[in-house]
């Protein structure tokens, strides 16, 4: 899995989220919702610390991260998060790894 933040969902997770020390902002499969790859299950995003990190970025000193256990729901993606201006809010898209 590979994990991307655009420049421009960076900006806007820089200009509407606190993170204190240790703290990033977490991935996760959440119950309710649709995603490309899935029915049922939209993507959650939190302000977390990361306990057993499945997959770690660090862009421009903010930590983006996806746990171990959510790895059931990444599993055989790559995620992009970039930024919808329309709508003014982090967009998702899930790309398949290709092995």
């Amino acid at each position: 899995m590979k994990l991307t933040i655009t420049p421009e969902a960076q900006e806007w997770f820089k200009r509407e989220l606190e993170l204190a020390e240790g703290q990033g902002i977490k991935f996760y499969g959440k119950v309710y919702g649709k995603t490309q790859v899935h029915d049922g299950f939209s993507v959650g995003m939190a302000v977390d610390s990361p306990e057993s990190p499945l997959i770690e970025e660090n862009v421009n000193g903010m930590m983006f991260f996806v746990e171990e256990s959510d790895e059931w729901f990444f599993k055989g993606y790559n995620l992009v998060v970039d930024y919808d201006r329309e709508l003014d809010e982090p967009k998702y898209d899930f790309n398949q790894v290709l092995e």
